[in-house]
């Protein structure tokens, strides 16, 4: 079951990517899709079924893909903008946050959209904690910085991959 939700996912990315549909570009994708299932299919997921839930994709592609473009966009300009200011307004350090996140892919995600966003960077992931470099620590305690960095992702995620 597994090899088949894998197939199916890299399908539709590779249909994502391409934006074509003819018999050539459906042959190649589908042929590297099932070899790439046939190495790497016991490794993707350990709960296969619950990928193939229409709400998991609506929740990703209607609220967590905008909301993450727009926190991105955001954090570009503040970023440029400490770059560009005379004295620099930087206060750099480690925070320690606390995910509800189980999943492993969950988890990843979260560091992953961390660190894609300019002015943050994950450093490590304990268990249950994410160590963040921020380039401007807003908040010292472990509970205002969780909500400030990790709050908004979490909530989606949790609805993605829990």
């Amino acid at each position: 079951m597994r090899k088949i939700v894998l197939i199916i996912d890299l399908m539709l990315l590779w249909l994502l990517l391409t934006c074509t549909v003819n018999y050539q570009s459906l042959i190649i994708g589908l042929s590297t899709s099932v070899i790439i299932a046939l190495v790497l299919g016991n490794k993707y997921t350990r709960h296969p079924v619950k990928w193939l839930s229409p709400k998991r994709y609506f929740w990703l592609i209607v609220c967590y893909i905008p909301i993450f473009t727009w926190d991105c966009l955001k954090a570009n300009f503040d970023v440029a903008y400490r770059v560009l200011h005379p004295k620099m307004p930087i206060a750099p350090g480690i925070v320690r946050v606390k995910t509800r996140l189980k999943s492993r892919i969950g988890r990843t995600v979260l560091a992953n959209s961390i660190t894609m966003t300019p002015g943050t960077l994950s450093v490590d992931i304990d268990a249950e904690y994410l160590y963040i470099h921020w380039i401007k620590v807003w908040a010292q305690d472990e509970k205002t910085a969780t909500e400030m960095i990790v709050g908004k992702y979490e909530k989606l995620l949790i609805k993605i991959f829990e």
